[in-house]
Parts: C-alpha cells; sequence; structure tokens
C-alpha cells in the first residue's frame, strides 16, 4: 500500500475535467509506456497514456488489453499516424479516456477523435503549434520544453508554459494546459501551476517506474548521471530509420553511440541500412552505451525505479509541501 488513501489532493481544472484525483498525466512514451504503466498511473489517481509511437496495430492491441479495464489514454507520432491513420480508429475503439497527438497537425484526426468522445490532447512546442492546436480544438494542450526526453524542439518550460496560458486566456479560456518537460518530482509540479499550467504531464521519471517497458539497463544508466549527460541530436533517428521532421530533435543520454555519429550525419545515413540489424539487437540486449536512451534533462532528479504509484505519491506530497511554504511567507514593506 502507498497510502494512497490518505494522499492530499491538488484540484485543479484538470482534475475537474478528466475526472482524476491528481493533476498528473504520464507520458505516452513509445516503446516505453505500455498498458501497465498507463494503467498503474491511472489507478494511482492520474491519467495514463499508452505510448502508440511510430504505429504497430498488434502491439497497440496488447497494450490496451494489458491495461485491463483502467481508465486510460493513448498518444500519437502524428505525422506518423498520417501515413496509417486506421491505428487511430483502433485506439478509440476502445474507448480511451484522451488521445494526444504531438508532433504534427492534429486537424486532420480531431473529428474522429471528438465524435469517439475522447478527449483531444495536443502536445506543442511554440506558440504557433499552440494556435494550430486552439483550431483542431484541443481539449487539453500540452506545453513542452525542451528540458524533456525524446522528441521536442527549442522553447524551454519556464517561458513556453506562461507564454501559451496568456495565449489560451486570450483566445481559447475553456482550453486547459499541462506543462511538459524537466517535471520529475513536487517541485516541478508546484512550478507548473504557478506558471499557469493546471497540471503536469511526466515522461522521463515514470520511463524510470518498475512498470516501464525500459530496460533495466537503460535505467540504471540514467540514474548513474545528471542532466548535463543528456543532449538534443538526430543519430538515433538516423540510426533507426525515422525520417522526423526537421524542427524535432530527440534528447537521449549523451553516451558512447551518440559521440560516434552525431557529428558524422551523412557517413551514419550512407551506413545506418547496414548497421540497422545490429542496432535493433543491441536495443534489445539494453545496450547503454551503444543505442540512443531515450531520457531527458530530469534524470538529474530522478534517484530510483519504483511503482508509478509511490511516484505519484512522492510527487503530490512534496507539492503540497512546497505550496504550503510558499503559502507561509511574508511580503515586506
Amino acid at each position: 500500500m502507498c497510502g494512497l488513501e490518505w494522499l492530499p489532493m491538488l484540484t485543479t481544472r484538470l482534475t475537474a475535467r478528466l475526472g482524476i484525483r491528481h493533476p498528473i498525466l504520464s507520458a505516452p512514451m513509445a516503446f516505453a509506456a505500455g498498458g501497465a504503466l498507463a494503467a498503474a498511473v491511472t489507478h494511482a489517481g492520474g491519467l495514463g497514456l499508452i505510448g502508440g509511437g511510430y504505429g504497430d496495430a498488434e502491439w497497440l492491441g496488447r497494450e490496451f488489453a494489458a491495461a485491463g479495464n483502467a481508465r486510460i489514454g493513448c498518444g500519437f507520432i502524428t505525422w506518423s499516424l498520417a501515413k496509417n491513420p486506421s491505428l487511430l480508429t483502433q485506439a478509440l475503439s476502445h474507448a480511451p479516456a484522451a488521445i494526444m497527438l504531438s508532433f504534427g497537425d492534429p486537424r486532420p484526426h480531431a473529428h474522429e477523435i471528438r465524435a469517439a468522445g475522447s478527449a483531444l490532447i495536443c502536445q506543442i512546442q511554440t506558440l504557433a503549434h499552440a494556435r494550430d492546436a486552439i483550431e483542431a480544438g484541443a481539449d487539453l494542450i500540452v506545453a513542452q520544453g525542451t528540458e524533456a526526453g525524446g522528441h521536442g524542439a527549442d522553447r524551454a518550460v519556464l517561458t513556453l508554459v506562461p507564454e501559451v496560458a496568456d495565449c489560451l486566456a486570450r483566445f481559447a479560456p475553456d482550453t486547459l494546459l499541462v506543462a511538459a518537460g524537466g517535471i520529475a518530482d513536487g517541485r516541478g509540479l508546484a512550478a507548473a501551476l504557478a506558471l499557469g499550467a493546471d497540471g503536469v504531464l511526466m515522461g522521463s521519471r515514470f520511463w524510470a517506474a518498475s512498470e516501464a517497458l525500459t530496460h533495466p539497463n537503460h535505467q540504471k544508466a540514467a540514474l548513474s548521471t545528471n542532466g548535463d549527460g543528456t543532449v538534443r541530436q538526430r543519430a538515433t533517428d538516423i540510426a533507426r530509420g525515422y525520417d522526423w521532421p526537421p524542427a524535432f530533435t530527440a534528447r537521449v543520454l549523451n553516451n558512447r553511440f551518440v559521440q560516434d555519429w552525431e557529428h558524422r550525419p551523412d557517413e551514419h545515413r550512407a551506413m545506418a541500412e547496414s548497421l540497422r540489424a545490429d542496432y535493433q539487437a543491441r536495443v534489445a540486449a539494453g545496450d547503454p552505451d551503444a543505442v540512443g536512451v531515450w531520457v531527458g534533462e530530469a534524470t538529474g532528479l530522478i534517484h530510483d525505479v519504483i511503482p508509478a504509484a509511490a511516484i505519484i505519491e512522492r510527487t503530490v506530497a512534496e507539492a503540497e509541501a512546497v505550496i504550503a511554504r510558499l503559502g507561509s511567507l511574508r511580503i515586506a514593506g
């Protein structure tokens, strides 16, 4: 037992809108956020999201089954989903609480999501993306800072979140705002609320949850470094053969693989196909030096691999303590 029945509640528009106890969502991380993790987050009072990633119908069906009857959501890489939109129909057949779209135009998929009764979550990295999300009728916008692990862009959480909050207040006041990127504890949750967000989406912290599909060797490597040990790069996409839009890079550990290839992109592209089988084998083996280890700057705030429920319990308790401490401060003069 994690004592969740006694856990403090931070009530926000997000908890009210989604009917959840705590304003915490887990990121739909490709290859890491399966049904077990999503269900664990939901059962602990947040909302868990399965990572639909690049699209694998068999994997998606298996992970929805692994989630059982938990009320969860699912996320997709939008530019990849556009190549196989039937995956969205498949996900919606499970009546998810929400569908999250990231890294592409959400508008072609918005009607189907709304018609199915799921909330539309759009992850954005710029103000232009936010305007597209508003036009698509997003129920929630996730403002993702460059601190995040995996794919993202250049803006930092500290300025992006309040700027998006101001935009929503002016043009879409009913659209909720969630902060993402570098948030791994209660300090980050409290800070996000102070910046104008209604809650947070955490990736790296749940990537290091015991229910995640992350290889233990990768979790161990992440726990042994800090935020200085991560880097935004493109070598991992070249190695895997994914043609990402140029606006997005991916944050991973700055390991031997990245150092070997990041500054030789042309040579890497020329050799990548012949090296791909070996790369995939090393991924399966959990080699932390020879492949991308997908974690963000928050790795320096993560010191253990624990169940998702314990992560939520700790985060909410820390956030309440921070808010209480700030509330006790007095303004001089």
